[in-house]
């Protein structure tokens, strides 16, 4: 992973704002910016390997032998460490970089000619120690909504230079060394701080693969671009993101809003994911307005150790006008909202509320339909939702029995039926989606682990650390 890729990539989400009020809202806290910091100082230290160290040659005057022509080539770097290093908030700014007693190692070769005509040649070994560097890394939007990253004001120090040279007439640089060790100095902190703004800008691939657009199945997706800018304190790094559902290439907003809300003061994981029952409510308002929240049912889906059947004959018992209409004929039944289904958000609880309607036809010998009576339905079931993978997924129960309000015929509620077949049919088509799930705000090679989920007033609280793998 790129330098600090962790790190921005869960926190790094700066959008212009469209909206107030989000529909998903991010923290990144201390544990999550040390995690950060600990792959970005190997990320860095990777990207300082690479320092190359010109050649350097030059003259002398060196009493008492006069002129010395010298060369310092083939210089390569042995040994690196970054031992000690601190990533932190900057309050209403970003973050801030500090490496501190971090250490070089290089290794090369010397070539001298003096006295017009004698030449000679061995090894040096370079140290670098004392070694201090320092850059502020800025977080902003491109024009997709994904977050890019910067950096500014680095500055990277050299505390002491030291050489030891090998071999032949190694004395004679000896008695020049101090010029070298400050030519090899200035080479060497003036490759640092380009390095470093290399590192940072490598994250912005990374970030790319930010799901600003995460599609769901083929009739919906989530977006999740920011809606206004970061709130940075001395804990955390707060992000708004949009977290709203739309029919895929089409962006009609529903007539509702999301809730304001905010989130606890929490510490323990490394990342807090607010996501709004408005996500959910957006959700049902683009799978009704696509007609897709309905399901129609046959005979077949109904479990065969059970005594009702969906044929004239069940009904007739209840209604007489179907059986002497049409005797010994199978039946079908479509389910289906009449209006987008309303889900709230309480304390350890998710209630989804449903008012639809249940058209029952009749299926004639030549496999056309015809249509028997339309219910009026209300139902209510309970979720519980848990993350998996990536996703929020969940399931659903049934409340109680179906409220019925019949049309056409004036006979006994039917809602025991009607009851049956919310459970054993239409309860686990739905469950069938909801195990599916819908992404969750993620960059490429992210992982969730140690996962909480708590359901709030309005919200549900996401608690887990992450763990990037190549």
């Amino acid at each position: 992973m790129s330098l600090w890729c962790v790190t921005v990539a869960l926190l790094g989400l700066l959008t212009p704002a469209l909206s107030t009020d989000p529909g998903v809202i991010v923290q990144l806290t201390q544990q999550g910016l040390e995690y950060g910091r600990q792959i970005g100082i190997a990320s860095l230290q990777q990207k300082l390997n690479s320092i190359k160290i010109p050649d350097i040659s030059g003259s002398e005057d060196v009493s008492p032998i006069g002129k010395v022509e010298y060369s310092l080539s083939q210089m390569h770097i042995t040994n690196l460490g970054l031992p000690a290093s601190s990533l932190g908030l900057v309050p209403g700014s970003g973050l801030s970089l500090s490496i501190s007693d971090a250490f070089i190692s290089l290794n090369g070769h010397w070539h001298v000619k003096y006295l017009k005509f004698i030449k000679d040649s061995g090894s040096f070994d370079l140290t670098v120690s004392g070694l201090t560097i320092s850059v502020t890394m800025g977080v902003n939007s491109d024009e997709t909504g994904r977050p890019t990253v910067s950096s500014s004001n680095c500055a990277a120090s050299v505390g002491h230079v030291s050489i030891e040279f090998h071999g032949g007439a190694s004395w004679l640089y000896n008695l020049f060394s101090s010029f070298i060790e400050n030519a090899l100095r200035s080479a060497i902190q003036n490759q640092i701080c380009p390095l470093v703004h290399d590192a940072i800008s490598d994250i912005n691939p990374h970030l790319k693969t930010m799901n600003v657009l995460a599609q769901v199945d083929k009739y919906a997706e989530i977006e999740y671009s920011l809606v206004t800018s970061p709130v940075v304190s001395n804990t955390f790094i707060q992000f708004s993101l949009k977290g709203e559902f739309y029919k895929i290439g089409q962006h009609q907003e529903p007539p509702f809003s999301a809730p304001p809300f905010s989130l606890p003061q929490t510490n323990g994981s490394m990342l807090y994911l607010g996501l709004s029952s408005f996500i959910a409510n957006s959700a049902g308002f683009v799978y009704h307005n696509a007609g897709v929240l309905g399901l129609y049912v046959t005979d077949d889906m109904i479990p065969s150790s059970s005594p009702l059947r969906l044929n004239t004959k069940t009904f007739g018992a209840f209604i007489p006008e179907i059986a002497k209409r049409f005797p010994n004929m199978m039946m079908k039944l479509l389910v289906k909202t009449l209006e987008p289904p309303r889900i709230t958000f309480e304390p350890n609880n998710v209630t989804l509320q449903a008012n639809g309607t249940v058209t029952a036809y009749a299926i004639l010998p030549n496999n056309t339909l015809e249509a028997l009576f339309i219910l009026n339905l209300e139902a209510s079931v309970s979720a519980e939702l848990h993350v998996s993978g990536l996703n929020i997924a969940g399931s659903v129960t049934l409340n109680s029995d179906c409220g019925i309000l019949m049309w056409h015929f004036q006979v006994m509620p039917l809602n025991n039926i009607f009851t049956m077949i919310l459970k054993v049919v239409v309860i686990p088509k739905v469950n069938e989606k909801l195990q599916q799930g819908y992404p969750l705000p993620a960059i490429s090679h992210m992982n969730l682990v140690n996962t909480q989920l708590k359901v709030l007033k309005d919200y549900i609280l996401v608690g887990t650390d992450v763990h990037f793998t190549q």
